[in-house]
Formats: structure tokens, C-alpha cells, sequence
């Protein structure tokens, strides 16, 4: 079963300082299944890269390469463009940032689990009824 896969898993598979059990057994999940994200995850993925130059953990070559990356893993780019009144109501109800909210409305929309370090989201992912994504299949 696929799951919604966010930005803070996604890092724990790229560098070590983030890597957890569960974004281990979640990157051995994604061989065996596939995952979906909002169209903001490559942003925010890049995002993470260009802070990691500015602090010299990484120079823009290898940003570059994480990039090229990122393309060729089993996650479809949800490219449904989501309500920003539904994001908003999202974000007040379950106290999350828009970033967040966007993760929520795309699992709710898809009734899939989230795939997420970040314990609010995960707490709200619980809170309506889709779910924190487990290891296995």
C-alpha cells in the first residue's frame, strides 16, 4: 500500500545526522511499494540542500546529484493543485504549518498514511484518521 512520504523521512535516507530506524525501515518499505507527496516536497527537499551548502555540509555538486536522486525513487508528484482555504483550515484545526497541512490534505484526499518524523503531523495524520505509515508492507 503506497503511502504519502514526507520531506523530514526523506532526509533521514540522504544524510546520516538525520537517519532514524524509522526513515531505515521506511526506505526499505519504498523498494517494495511506492509513495506520493505534494508537489512542494522537491522544494522543500531543495531547500534542505542549499542550507546544507551554505553550511558546508555538502557542496552544489553533490546537492545536485541528491537532486537527480530524488527523481528516480518510486514517489509520484501529486501535482493537484490543493485549496488554500482547505490547507488553511487544515493548519488551524490540527495547529500545523501550511507545509504541513499540504502533507495532511494530500493522505486525507488519498486515504493514505504519512510517512513523517515531525511529531505534529503525525499527530494530526492520527487525529484524522489516516495514520502514521508503518514499516512493512
Amino acid at each position: 500500500m503506497p503511502f504519502v512520504l514526507d520531506n523530514s523521512v526523506l532526509c533521514g535516507w540522504l544524510f546520516e545526522n538525520q537517519a532514524t530506524a524509522y526513515t531505515q525501515a521506511m526506505a526499505e518499505r519504498l523498494e517494495k511499494d511506492s509513495a506520493v507527496a505534494p508537489a512542494l516536497l522537491p522544494l522543500e527537499y531543495a531547500n534542505v540542500l542549499r542550507t546544507a551548502c551554505k553550511r558546508g555540509v555538502i557542496n552544489a555538486q553533490t546537492a545536485q546529484e541528491m537532486l537527480r536522486l530524488l527523481a528516480t525513487l518510486p514517489i509520484d508528484i501529486d501535482l493537484a493543485r490543493p485549496a488554500p482555504a482547505q490547507i488553511l483550515d487544515l493548519a488551524l484545526r490540527h495547529d500545523l504549518s501550511s507545509y504541513d497541512a499540504a502533507y495532511l490534505d494530500l493522505a486525507l484526499r488519498c486515504k493514505l498514511p504519512i510517512a513523517t518524523r515531525d511529531e505534529a503531523l503525525a499527530r494530526a495524520a492520527c487525529v484524522a484518521g489516516v495514520g502514521l505509515a508503518q514499516p512493512g508492507p
